[in-house]
């Protein structure tokens, strides 16, 4: 599968502090989306690298920075040898995908 490279493999570890699996897999199931919201370093990256684990999707992330473009996420034409060819973003191929 394309996405195979972003699937993560092993468990990470993650301690709950409340209901946040069951309302996160709710909100999964009924498609609605969810914010999550805290300081650095608070396990808002490893909750969602857990999830993704337990889900069995893959995930795609970004680094974001000031200079970052709507190009850098969807994507753009490239030159190529063959020609002029499309490029997908992380955005169009978590998009595309499933992730």
């Amino acid at each position: 599968m394309i996405l195979d490279c972003y699937r993560i493999v092993a468990e990470p570890y993650y301690q709950p502090q409340g209901q946040e699996i069951a309302i996160f897999t709710a909100a999964y199931n009924e498609r609605l989306p969810v914010m999550l919201k805290g300081p650095t370093g608070c396990g808002k990256t490893r909750f969602i690298e857990h999830m993704a684990w337990r889900l069995e999707k893959p995930l795609i992330t970004v680094a974001a920075h000031e200079d970052m473009t709507a190009a850098d996420l969807a994507g753009r034409y490239l030159l190529e040898p063959s020609g002029t060819v499309w490029h997908d973003g992380p955005l169009t191929l978590a998009v595309r995908h499933g992730a």
